[in-house]
């Protein structure tokens, strides 16, 4: 009978699952194309404004409809969903780029996504650690001085956007010492290639975008893991341990921190599995090629096949990121179990 419910728990999981991601992305598609403006009529003008092509309205009609025809935008709203969809489940296809025509969104993803995860995984791991390391130990020193500065500060710098880092970074370390490079993921003299030269190039390009994720980031580590090491301090098994006279180390590493931790283990996954949508306007920012950039770029072209082809990747990740999170949980804390056990 366990068995059993454990199968059914399962598949009533992916089933939620497969329905959530459906749902999320036709919601994307929809909504994105709703959006106002014409981006392949505004592209025809420009290139007749430019002198590329004299042509008549009529000529220009036609260019327009069989762009059109290429982007995946003939016919009505759903129409175009029917066709987007045959295409990315049977032929693997997102469709071509408006803002780097004729390359497929594939490729371009394929080119951003490894900058992305380099910059994002490295930040993400780092200020979780460090974040949960100051938080735990705040937390455990609650009522100090310590404990009020720095949460206070914790607190400013977890409402300050990233962007807003970003801008004050590049004002100390660009314009003022001159040190770091504004940016750019690597310099324009150099070439992609695996050697030492252009890894320790692509770190030093990476120290800005690195840090102004990393402040901001830890800070709400920090604070999350502070409150739960608090909301833990009263529980019996804690004041057991300290009736024992266990030394202090031992109770914050052993009782206090492994119990306050679970969450952030759930909080730390649902990160990892958002990063392919890259930091937005910190790439932007800094010219870094990653996800974030191309969505960026491609928003402001209104680029439905680009945007949708990152929405899409972003949906996939977060959400079989929470499905492994549902899965694997009750290994990781005996007090939770599998559906029905």
């Amino acid at each position: 009978m366990k068995r059993r419910s454990l199968v059914t728990w399962l598949l009533t999981r992916i089933g939620w699952y497969i329905l959530t991601l459906w749902s999320a992305v036709t919601v994307a598609f929809i909504t994105f194309r709703l959006v106002p403006g014409n981006p392949i009529g505004a592209y025809v003008t420009q290139l007749m404004q430019q002198g590329k092509y004299e042509i008549n309205p009529v000529e220009a009609e036609k260019l327009i409809n069989e762009y059109k025809k290429t982007f995946g935008l003939e016919g009505d709203l759903l129409t175009q969903y029917i066709c987007y969809f045959k295409e990315v489940i049977f032929h693997h296809n997102l469709g071509v780029s408006f803002i780097s025509f004729p390359t497929p969104v594939q490729v371009l993803i394929i080119r951003a996504l490894p900058w992305t995860i380099a910059l994002l995984s490295e930040t993400t791991v780092f200020s979780w650690l460090l974040g949960n390391i100051i938080g735990i130990i705040v937390g455990w020193k609650r009522g100090t001085k310590v404990d009020s500065v720095v949460t206070s500060l914790a607190l400013v710098f977890s409402q300050i956007p990233y962007y807003i880092v970003a801008v004050v970074l590049i004002l100390l370390f660009v314009y003022i010492t001159g040190t770091l490079p504004p940016r750019g993921a690597y310099s324009s003299t150099l070439y992609p290639e695996f050697s030492l030269t252009f890894f320790l190039d692509v770190a030093y390009h990476a120290v800005l975008p690195s840090l102004s994720l990393i402040l901001v980031g830890l800070c709400g580590w920090l604070i999350s893991m502070r409150s739960l090491a608090v909301s833990i301090l009263g529980e019996d098994y804690l004041l057991f341990a300290q009736a024992k006279g266990l030394k202090e180390h031992r109770i914050l590493s052993r009782y206090l921190f492994r119990n306050a931790l679970l969450p952030q283990i759930t909080g730390l996954a649902i990160a990892l599995g958002s990063i392919v949508n890259g930091a937005y306007l910190v790439e932007y920012v800094f010219n870094y090629p990653g996800m974030g950039y191309l969505f960026v770029t491609a928003l402001g072209r209104l680029d439905y096949n680009t945007i949708q082809g990152c929405v899409m990747l972003t949906i996939f990740t977060v959400l079989t990121a929470i499905l492994l999170i549902d899965i694997t949980y009750p290994l990781l804390d005996p007090r939770i179990r599998y559906g029905g056990e």
